[in-house]
Parts: structure tokens; sequence; C-alpha cells
């Protein structure tokens, strides 16, 4: 598959479910969780840290990508981040932030056998959903 194809795949993957942005960043947290072990973040409220997600952090290589969901809201940011200190730190529209976080995903694939699992988990995940 090429390319262009998998970066339009991955950000229809991001996108599901965007109409309702508490249900969007539940599920968007879910997805990134079980693609990205122990790259991606994810912040809760609540009791214990039981409750909706507050904020979904992922690191891929030297970008750092944050959604952060307040009272029906979200922002979203964008850093490039080189050995620990932020260069450059931008906060971008949702649709932006997905389409910038989907090339991150397909290039991060291109460059590791880890992106590319990480990538395969995420599409799978959309392409399940999908068929239910």
């Amino acid at each position: 598959m090429s390319e262009q194809a998998d970066l339009e795949r991955v950000a229809s993957s991001l996108r599901a479910d965007a109409s309702d942005l508490r249900v969007y960043v539940e599920v968007l947290a879910r997805k990134l969780e079980e693609s990205f072990p122990g790259v991606c973040r994810v912040r809760r409220g609540g009791f214990r840290g039981k409750g909706a997600v507050r904020e979904i952090a992922v690191d891929l290589g030297d970008e750092r990508y944050a959604l952060e969901h307040r009272d029906g809201s979200v922002t979203a940011r964008h850093a490039s981040v080189v050995r620990g200190i932020t260069l450059k730190n931008e906060e971008l529209g949702l649709d932006q932030w997905i389409d910038s976080l989907a090339t991150a995903v397909t290039t991060e694939a291109a460059r590791s056998e880890h992106g590319r699992l990480a990538l395969e988990n995420l599409l799978m995940s959309h392409t399940n959903e999908e068929a239910t």
C-alpha cells in the first residue's frame, strides 16, 4: 500500500467519532495507547485517574502531540522537542492536528519496525470498528 493511502487511512482512523468530543477523546486515547504503548501517555480526571480523559500526549521522534479536553472543548498542540528542549510549540485546529499526527505516524512506520507495527495496530482497530 502506498504511503499516501496509509496517511489517508490513519487520518480517517484518528477522525472516527469526532462528532461527539467526549466520546472522540476516549476512543482516540484508547487507540493511541494500544498502538503506541510507552510512547502515548493519557491523563484522566476523577478519583484515582478513573474518570474522563483530560490529556493525551504522544511523542514520535522529535515531535510531541498533545490534546487537552476540558469542558466539552479540546486544545490541540504540536511541539518540536530536541534532547528534551521544546524548540517550537504551536496550537493547532483539531483537523490540522490530526493530519499532522497522521503524517508523523506514517513517517515513524517507514522508519522503524516498532512504528510499522503501531501503524498496523492503529489501522486494525479502525477496520474492526468499521465492521461493527
